[in-house]
């Protein structure tokens, strides 16, 4: 993460959702000894609306407009309620969303983000504020899901695979840890089915136990690394024999927060090829913080 001046930056839309998005951030950025920068700002607008979705969504931006100030007034108060000595400021425009997120990241140190969870459906038809800013983002973004207003005690779980947005995921990840004091799981899928470019095509013959071994080896290693700098984190390694959505969603029930990195595919490319990031935005009990390798283009 960044320097300390730069804020944790939230957007809110007046929901209960958001509210306690705004509640962990303020957490957040009083751990970090960073400001806290609460955003209200439009509805992302679909394409392809039909008239009755457009009037819809006439009426819910006028809404939005409206209660902007009131909105703002609300999460200020929650988060000045739980943090008295942080600093926190509120702004609000006129513009969509995700843009206005996307354009605050490049000076924040974290993006979070309130509301409900990200459907395939949604994601495809209308566009989804959390999945445009998440693979938009120059920092890290989190969806916040559940209902806990600060992370507990549970460790921060993190997939982890040879890509650079998982590295940067890790290293995230164990500095959230550290922070916070918490323990961290660090989870790596393998999948039972041979990969095609291998060549192998009878994969009963192989030694599934060996490559898990190695697998679990090789993870170890570079969790090892990262320990040294972080040595007050506890860290847990795992294998599993799932794919990386499935595999993070089995350790997520008791933890806090889950963090995955991401290669910035767009919404359609994540429905149709299955990305992780989406499948836990729609699935996972906890907020989701989702990194991108630092110089990774933005899409």
């Amino acid at each position: 993460m960044t320097s300390s001046d730069a804020p944790v930056v939230v957007g809110i839309n007046g929901s209960d959702g958001a509210l306690d998005a705004a509640r962990w951030a303020g957490a957040v950025a009083a751990r970090f000894g960073a400001p806290l920068r609460i955003v209200h700002a439009l509805p992302s607008i679909g394409r392809n609306l039909t008239q009755t979705a457009a009037a819809l969504t006439a009426a819910m931006m006028s809404y939005q407009r409206d209660m902007a100030e009131a909105f703002l007034k609300a999460a200020d108060e929650a988060v000045r309620a739980d943090q008295p000595e942080l600093s926190v400021s509120t702004v609000s425009f006129n513009e969509p969303a995700d843009q206005v997120l996307i354009e605050a990241s490049r000076e924040a140190r974290l993006v979070v983000l309130g509301g409900k969870t990200v459907t395939p459906a949604a994601a495809l038809l209308i566009g989804s504020t959390a999945l445009a800013v998440a693979t938009r983002a120059a920092c890290p973004v989190v969806a916040f899901r559940g209902d806990r207003v600060a992370p507990g005690d549970g460790p921060v779980v993190v997939g982890v695979d040879d890509s650079p947005a998982a590295q940067a995921a890790l290293e995230t990840a164990f500095d959230f840890a550290d922070r916070f004091g918490l323990p961290l799981t660090a989870v790596r899928s393998l999948s039972l089915a041979a990969p095609a470019e291998t060549g192998v095509t009878i994969p009963l013959l192989i030694d599934w136990d060996g490559v898990e071994s190695a697998e679990l080896a090789a993870l170890t290693e570079t969790v090892d690394a990262h320990e040294k700098r972080h040595p007050a984190v506890t860290a847990k390694c795992y294998v599993e024999p799932d794919s990386p959505g499935k595999a993070l969603l089995k350790h997520v029930d008791d933890s806090g927060l889950v963090v995955v990195g991401s290669r910035g595919r767009n919404a359609l490319a994540g429905v149709l090829l299955g990305s992780t990031s989406l499948n836990l935005l729609h699935h996972s009990p906890v907020p989701v913080m989702i990194c991108r390798a630092q110089g990774d283009s933005h899409e």
